[in-house]
């Protein structure tokens, strides 16, 4: 049986005046999914939510939820629950006001307001908080709050417009977890938008990689991360980023200067592939070293620059020739800066791509 979809957007086109912010955007989200819209800052990641949301009308195509287009719908006949980045909470009213407001308004009866609240109280872990005001919560628990008068309405459908990027990094880990608990729960479709990788890749079944309006990878986050599809899904993913080092595929085989790479193991997206001007792609964390190069398929050599201690591991900063190349390696390794440092390379776990198009070869 094909997989039902909860959200599809056909062509969907958005125009500020000569600016194109969306274009011929399409896009299936399933049933119970949790699909995360990940870019840098106007990619149109919160474009594209907000006309999911009704809150933006599109220049062109539409959107269907559970099967009913509501491309001209208002956004409460959508069947959503929309939460932002700001907390948005009514100031003078206790959390179970906050909780309640919008069913109270929906004439919704006072029995079932009090089931829903009591329910999404529970979830979230607020009970304590009902009587208080949000002027007595911490950042986390307004958010909570937030996410708690989404989950009251009883909908389909949740977006998340980067509800984490406001509160600090150890909140932000222990909300991370959270979210992904209450999915696991509710098993409700959620959207969620973030310029976060690390948001993105541990909470999303699939992830949709934005640019300029456009998706330029849909797909599991291992899949991303091991198979971008290209070399600014490459870089995008991954912290540090991606190595690149420019230089020429013959017969399988990458080339530059004294570097020679048979490709062996390494999945290429066409059976035969022609000679060309490629440029490879090695993540910091895939770079052998210590022991280990030894046995390496490939050798090399970097200069290092800097290292930086992280605890559980070190990243250190270093130019291969005239390329700048950075690695991870483990905590407790002893490298110094101006040393030479030995590297070995698999070419299984590297990323090729075509120089002139930036596509996957």
């Amino acid at each position: 049986m094909a997989e039902q979809h909860s959200v599809e957007i056909r062509h969907l086109d958005l125009d500020f005046g000569a600016v194109k912010v969306l274009q011929d955007l399409n896009l299936d989200i399933h049933e119970g999914e949790f699909l995360v819209l990940l870019g840098s800052s106007g990619c149109g990641k919160s474009t594209l939510l907000n006309c999911i949301a009704g809150l933006l009308e599109p220049t062109d195509g539409q959107i269907f939820i559970k099967g009913r287009n509501v491309t001209w719908a208002e956004p409460s006949d959508r069947g959503i629950g929309m939460v932002f980045q700001s907390y948005a909470l009514y100031p003078q009213m206790t959390v179970r006001g906050n909780l309640s407001f919008g069913l109270k308004n929906a004439k919704v009866p006072k029995a079932e307001i009090e089931k829903r609240v009591n329910r999404a109280a529970e979830i979230l872990q607020i009970q304590p908080l009902l009587d208080r005001k949000p002027g007595a919560l911490s950042g986390g628990q307004r958010q909570r709050v937030a996410i708690g008068r989404a989950l009251v309405r009883d909908v389909d459908v949740f977006l998340f417009d980067e509800p984490l990027s406001n509160l600090d990094a150890k909140l932000r880990a222990d909300l991370r977890v959270e979210l992904k608990r209450l999915h696991q729960q509710l098993e409700n479709t959620m959207i969620y938008v973030t310029h976060d990788q690390v948001e993105a890749m541990t909470l999303a079944d699939r992830i949709a990689i934005m640019k300029g309006g456009q998706i330029m990878q849909l797909s599991t986050p291992d899949e991303i991360y091991n198979r971008p599809r290209n070399k600014y899904v490459a870089d995008f993913i991954g912290s540090p980023s991606m190595n690149f080092l420019d230089g020429h595929l013959e017969n399988h085989v990458f080339k530059r200067g004294d570097l020679v790479m048979p490709m062996t193991g390494y999945e290429f997206a066409a059976p035969k592939v022609a000679d060309r001007k490629a440029t490879i792609g090695i993540r910091p964390e895939h770079v052998i070293t210590g022991e280990l190069v030894q046995g390496a398929p490939v050798k090399s050599e970097i200069l290092v620059d800097v290292v930086e201690p992280m605890g559980s591991d070190t990243l250190v900063w270093g130019n291969m020739g005239d390329r700048p190349f950075r690695l991870r390696m483990d905590g407790n390794a002893r490298v110094k800066p101006g040393e030479r440092l030995p590297i070995g390379i698999d070419p299984s776990r590297a990323s090729l791509f075509d120089a002139s198009d930036e596509t996957r070869l």
